[in-house]
């Protein structure tokens, strides 16, 4: 995709509710919050030190991306998801990885966490695989259009493929030599789930990261973690669940 090229559109795009100065302060220190327990279990993937964490999280705390993300209409609907968009930030931003795919992109909350971390870091990147399902969404995130909340700027690192199925998946793991990071956020529907998870788990690369958003929807992640002989594996309780599995065994 270009720099800058305009994304496919789907349905019509949501006006951003008008929200109060102090509603919006609340959201921006909601979007910039990180647990404790959630930047160890990172620092334990990447293997990246407690002092570049902090490093990246004032990085983030000082740029403008929260607040590109409200002017288009990140808001009261997206609360429940809010903290995670750092979380994943953090992740990307340590783990450096080549070639990233999410799948169920819809709004493009966790894709512009992404790219910004990519364009911070000046390396990798990001094919989405969507759109996402709307089962169990807020109206404000199933009104919104297709990569509504990505803003030019971080799109040139970004593939959008539009035709969210298991045949589009497979082309898409097929043209990689091996994926660093892969999202699962598509939906409740546990036999997709299981494919997804297992396929990418597949074409993961030795430093390789599983990630799975909303793990309490159905039983497909803790089947997966039990089948790598391990208990659930949570990387931020949320809610909702976020889970995260390494190909490599976590740092001390």
């Amino acid at each position: 995709m270009a720099d800058g090229e305009t994304v496919p559109r789907l349905g019509v795009a949501s006006r951003p509710a008008v929200i109060s100065p102090a509603a919006r302060k609340a959201i921006r220190q909601r979007m910039l919050f990180l647990r404790s327990a959630s930047l160890e279990k990172v620092r334990r993937l990447t293997g990246a030190s407690s002092e570049q964490l902090q490093a990246y999280h004032r990085e983030l705390r000082s740029g403008e991306l929260a607040d590109v993300l409200l002017r288009r209409g990140a808001g009261l609907a997206f609360t429940r998801e809010l903290p995670q968009g750092a979380l994943l930030y953090l992740l990307v931003r340590a783990a450096r990885p080549d070639r990233v795919v999410e799948t169920g992109v819809r709004p493009g909350y966790s894709t512009a966490w992404i790219l910004a971390a990519l364009g911070a870091a000046d390396h990798g990147q990001l094919v989405s695989l969507g759109p996402g399902p709307t089962t169990g969404r807020s109206n404000g995130v199933q009104n919104a259009s297709v990569g509504q909340l990505v803003p030019p700027a971080l799109r040139a690192r970004w593939t959008l493929a539009l035709g969210n199925s298991e045949g589009r998946l497979r082309e898409i793991l097929a043209t990689s030599s091996s994926i660093d990071l892969f999202l699962y956020d598509n939906g409740p529907d546990a036999a997709r789930a299981r494919f997804e998870l297992r396929a990418a788990w597949d074409v993961l690369s030795p430093k390789g990261i599983l990630l799975a958003h909303r793990i309490d929807a159905s039983p497909a992640w803790a089947e997966f973690c039990s089948l790598q002989g391990l208990p659930t594996q949570v990387l931020d309780p949320g809610p909702p669940p976020m889970g995260a599995l390494g190909v490599r065994p976590p740092a001390s």
